[in-house]
């Protein structure tokens, strides 16, 4: 079997692709994104609806006809299967995946089975479905993976490509091990794969349990502003839209068997970037400088808190050309500004209301 990454003839384009977890907060920019520069292309979004996954983040493609949604769970081989069989999709983009490391840690085997077994299920269908079809040449099932399976750095180095793997929370081993399976089946029965690995994700749309989006929320509320440890943790801060650039360029460009660190290029402690927030926030609400610190709260660290993360994306960028279109402070300016503008939607996703919209705009459909 092919093992050694080798680079398309030229960039691929592709009749149908499966994206799992579309309507999470990556996966709704990936979506539009690939709506709008791929004119031919047939996206059918497959999301359980879990707690994160927020329909009303892609109101604006629901009516294209190039779009269509499947409510459904990726562990379900016969569902999975029967959208290949109707389908015939010819790329899979797979985003699904349990994502909060808090999350994990009190329900570890939800992680496991999800984001495991789960990748494990697609990777079986989509090898059988290529292989009767005789397309594998021609198919590519792109997993979209976390810096986080590297473990943790000190104050000094990057991850790169070939960071050896040293998972330290129930989510990250679960995306490890979903990593592992992937090139298991790129190895093994040649089915061409492509893998990337990003830094934190921010921007608009996210699912406010995540620093960014709580902390600009309790900015506005004159709530307190909770900060584990010392907030000397640092992270390494990927604006989405960059990210979902990012994966277009792979999913066309990228080379079969390869894997692509995607960073923002942006180390930040979290105590500074709390911070920067507090700064960029009360100054567009008419506040004086420096009025929110005192919402600053120190909480007992997470279990197992890696210290830093930093992305290495030469690789990505000497390959296929991409780097970050915006400084962390020009994503961070156009984060805030989209909260501070779009409040109806932080208070649709806080109060559960944003879990009504599958009933109001698609149960009854066919």
């Amino acid at each position: 079997m092919e093992s050694t990454p080798h680079a398309p003839s030229s960039p691929r384009s592709f009749h149908a692709i499966l994206v799992t977890g579309g309507a999470g907060f990556i996966g709704s920019h990936v979506i539009r994104r690939l709506l709008q520069t791929h004119a031919e292309l047939k996206v059918v979004n497959l999301d359980a609806l879990t707690y994160a996954g927020n329909l009303a983040n892609l109101a604006d493609v629901e009516s294209d006809p190039r779009y269509t949604f499947v409510k459904g769970d990726i562990r379900d081989a016969e569902l999975v299967g029967s959208l290949f069989d109707t389908h015939r999709f010819d790329a899979v983009l797979h985003l699904a995946a349990e994502s909060h490391v808090d999350r994990s840690i009190a329900y570890p085997l939800a992680f496991l089975e999800t984001n495991i077994l789960g990748t494990a299920t697609l990777l079986n269908v989509a090898k059988q479905a290529w292989t009767e079809r005789g397309c594998m040449d021609e198919a590519l099932f792109y997993h979209v993976s976390t810096d986080e399976v590297y473990g943790s750095l000190g104050d000094e180095g990057l991850f790169s490509e070939t960071t050896p793997y040293d998972p330290r929370s129930p989510y990250s081993a679960s995306k490890a091990s979903s990593d592992h399976v992937v090139r298991a089946y790129h190895h093994t029965y040649g089915l061409p794969v492509v893998i990337s690995n990003c830094s934190n994700n921010y921007g608009s749309h996210q699912f406010p349990e995540k620093l960014i989006p709580l902390m600009i929320r309790n900015i506005v509320d004159q709530r307190p502003l909770p900060i584990y440890g010392e907030g000397i943790n640092v992270r390494d801060w990927l604006w989405v839209e960059d990210h979902a650039a990012a994966i277009d360029a792979i999913l066309t460009q990228g080379w079969v068997g390869d894997t692509y660190n995607i960073g923002g290029l942006n180390e930040w402690r979290n105590i500074d970037l709390v911070h920067k927030l507090i700064e960029i926030v009360d100054a567009h609400l008419g506040r004086a400088e420096g009025h929110s610190k005192s919402l600053i709260t120190f909480v007992k660290d997470r279990a197992g808190h890696d210290m830093r993360y930093a992305i290495d994306a030469s690789h990505l960028e000497s390959r296929l050309g991409w780097t970050p279109s915006v400084t962390f402070e020009e994503g961070l300016t156009h984060t805030v500004e989209w909260y501070l503008n779009n409040q109806a939607w932080m208070e649709e996703v806080t109060s559960g209301d944003y879990q009504q919209y599958y009933e109001a705009h698609y149960a009854n459909r066919g």
